[in-house]
């Protein structure tokens, strides 16, 4: 278990915390119209402002981790719902901040910057960023009304982790050799890699039974965030809600297309790994979609790893990137930074925290000592010692870092860790293993991720079409992608009907166009991680500094500084690539 008192020794000291950052927050007004009298009142209003907004992430953090200890416990749920609150009071006592600085205009924020260097140092990024936005920044009091907005527009992704995670009933099932399973979250994903397929079929119907009962109640919640998505980036006068997920990065929308674009291309990659997979799991027939999960070598090998051991291959895994990252791996896996084990009521998944800037990061893990766990680790911890490496590198101003960064630094470890198991392992069995794994990594990771980001955009774009979405009218859609991405038509895999709720499962799409940061994350890891391989120190620096960059510039100008373009087709079609020798080399190795 991780240790909560790093940021509060007590739930009592958190509430005392809580009031005098509200009561800071309910101060912050004090300082509008005084951004334009001089750079030290811009610089000291700026100040007050980030030091509320780092307290208030400290407080959210520990309330949401509380939370996810035990989604059962009624006043961890109020506490992180209070905590929400505070957020959004803070975005309406500030809603003043963007429209006051786009009045001071850019000329005089220049002048400013110059003569105060702590405006040029800390607020920079920020400050150039808010000039960038003013077509899309409204009136002080539009800018209030949206802020006040804010946990209203919060509350599907609210009601969908409490749907998923603990209200709703999920079933039980008795599997083929008498082990009675309670599919839940962490059970499902692990029973669905059964090596025996009328178990796989059972924990399928069972699982996917139980969502299906709920897909009115899902589809509302869904497009209840959908709509959310797109009345705000009309309301902020953006072309379409992509472009507004798109606009804090400063995300060219040719990545997004060209993304989708060159996975639909690469198809015939992936219907080849269907292909492959059925010939060796030696099925007869049709290739259903419960058939995805499981090692494609069912007479293989099964590797175990505790969370020892996990921490441990990690460590020799990452060693290309030198003794500052592996120092602050090691720090970590000493602290109590951790819940590692799956236990009733507590939150699915894995994911790392590290919002309270002057606290080491957190995870939660739901390790089930299998490989997956283990590169769910690794994976984890990239973005921990991103995290890290941010901190120490940069202020707080500048340390929130995009997704499409992070993504990079935990997907890297992942292939890293890959690839060092396939060099070592000691048998043919246990290369093919790992082989396997990274393999189904790509098909997971990349196109996996695209059609879920194809799906995302499909239907935010019916609701800016003034179409109506239901759950049934989502499943829809969410089949016909199904049956593209397996090539269903061209014959490689049979879709059944009642999996196609699957898009019920995913909590990512709360969170508007997130998913596709995986895929195009992935192609640019795989990138740097050929490159370390090839070049040694220099590639690895220019990654590492990539890191310690965190929110200092945009991700995409961050990538091309380190010498990738991913707007362009090359670095998705050298995954692709990537794809394609990994399957010849199981060719050569996998008895027919």
């Amino acid at each position: 278990m991780w240790d909560l008192t790093d940021l509060f020794p007590t739930p009592e000291s958190w509430a005392v915390e809580y009031d005098s950052t509200k009561a800071a927050a309910d101060m912050l007004a004090a300082f509008k119209g005084s951004l334009g009298t001089s750079a030290n009142a811009m610089m000291n209003a700026l100040n007050a402002i980030s030091q509320v907004n780092k307290r208030a992430s400290r407080l959210f953090t520990y309330a949401s981790l509380m939370s996810d200890e035990d989604l059962s416990v009624a006043r961890n749920q109020e506490r992180k719902q209070q905590a929400g609150a505070l957020m959004t009071l803070i975005n309406e006592r500030t809603s003043w901040l963007a429209p006051e600085i786009l009045g001071v205009g850019a000329e005089k924020v220049k002048a400013f910057q110059a003569e105060e260097s702590g405006l040029a140092t800390r607020h920079s990024f920020f400050l150039d960023n808010t000039l960038r936005a003013s077509a899309h920044t409204l009136g002080l009091e539009a800018e209030g009304v949206l802020a006040a907005a804010g946990d209203v527009l919060q509350q599907p992704d609210f009601i969908y982790g409490q749907l998923a995670n603990n209200d709703l009933p999920y079933p039980s099932v008795t599997l083929a050799d008498g082990t009675a399973v309670t599919l839940d979250q962490s059970a499902y994903e692990k029973y669905r890699q059964a090596p025996n397929r009328a178990d796989r079929k059972l924990v399928f119907d069972a699982f996917w039974g139980a969502w299906k009962k709920y897909e009115s109640t899902d589809g509302a919640v869904l497009t209840a965030q959908i709509m959310g998505d797109v009345f705000v980036a009309k309301a902020r006068k953006y072309r379409n809600a992509l472009s507004a997920a798109l606009f804090p990065d400063n995300m060219p929308e040719t990545v997004y297309r060209t993304l989708v674009g060159e996975a639909n291309k690469g198809l015939p990659t992936l219907h080849r790994y269907f292909s492959l997979r059925k010939r060796l799991l030696g099925i007869n027939g049709d290739l259903h979609y419960y058939d995805v999960y499981p090692t494609m070598f069912p007479n293989g090998v099964t590797p175990k790893f505790d969370v020892a051991q996990s921490e441990r291959l990690t460590l020799a895994a990452l060693a290309p990137y030198g003794e500052e990252y592996l120092d602050l791996l090691r720090q970590g896996f000493a602290g109590k930074w951790t819940d590692a084990h799956p236990r009733p009521h507590k939150a699915s998944g894995a994911y790392m925290n590290g919002s309270a800037y002057d606290v080491h990061p957190y995870l939660l893990l739901n390790h089930n000592d299998d490989y997956q766990s283990l590169s769910t680790l690794a994976h984890e911890w990239g973005h921990a010692v991103h995290t890290m490496l941010t901190t120490k590198n940069q202020p707080y101003e500048k340390a929130n870092y995009s997704t499409f960064i992070a993504e990079s630094a935990s997907i890297a470890n992942e292939m890293l860790l890959d690839d060092y198991m396939v060099a070592h392992a000691k048998t043919r069995e246990e290369k093919l293993y790992y082989l396997g794994e990274g393999l189904e990594s790509i098909r997971g990771t990349f196109f996996r991720q695209v059609m879920f980001a194809e799906f995302e955009l499909s239907i935010h774009e019916e609701i800016e079409r003034g179409r109506p979405l239901s759950g049934a009218r989502l499943t829809d859609i969410y089949c016909s992608l199904l049956r593209k991405y397996h090539g269903e038509a061209e014959g490689f895999m049979k879709i059944d009907p009642a999996y196609c709720i699957e898009w019920a499962f995913v909590p990512h799409f709360f969170f508007d166009f997130y998913v596709y940061q995986y895929a195009t994350s992935m192609a640019g890891a795989a990138e740097f991680t050929d490159r370390i391989a090839r070049e040694g120190r220099p590639a690895t620096e220019r990654f590492l500094d990539m890191l310690r960059a965190g929110g200092s510039e945009y991700p995409y100008d961050l990538y091309k500084r380190a010498g990738i373009d991913i707007a362009s087709p090359a670095p998705y079609q050298a995954l692709i690539a990537r794809m394609n020798r990994i399957m010849d080399e199981i060719e050569k190795l996998a008895p027919r």
